[in-house]
């Protein structure tokens, strides 16, 4: 196995988690009343749990490095995710930011997750 690392992020309510990253491909590995891991490829999301976050106030993220952004981009967009400039969840499309192409998903608990286009 090669090094690797996984975001822990925060959830207010594992059904809700679950449900909405199960609609983007992730399905679950590992779940107990204090932890869920959800996976998708070689994706690895872990999962506490965090019932009285505000998302409003949340400053959590991470970043999924991805082979095929506009893939992962438009099955974000099956989903239902909308475009937009707030509130939760939502995306923002991909723009190139030079060195790198960048897109974003705010997760129901307004977790920004962002999506990087991995470098040829």
């Amino acid at each position: 196995m090669t090094d690797h690392a996984t975001p822990n992020l925060p959830s207010r309510d594992f059904e809700t988690t679950a449900r909405f990253y199960a609609a983007l491909g992730f399905e679950p590995s590992w779940r107990d009343a204090g932890w869920m891991i959800l996976k998708r490829g070689d994706l690895t999301l872990e999962f506490f749990p965090y019932p009285d976050l505000d998302p409003a106030s949340s400053s959590f993220s991470c970043c999924l490095r991805l082979d095929d952004l506009d893939g992962f981009y438009g099955v974000c967009k099956a989903a239902e995710i909308p475009e937009k400039t707030t509130g939760w969840p939502r995306l923002h499309p991909p723009r190139d930011m030079g060195p790198i192409v960048m897109a974003a998903l705010i997760d129901p608990d307004c977790t920004l997750v962002r999506l990087i286009q991995n470098a040829d």
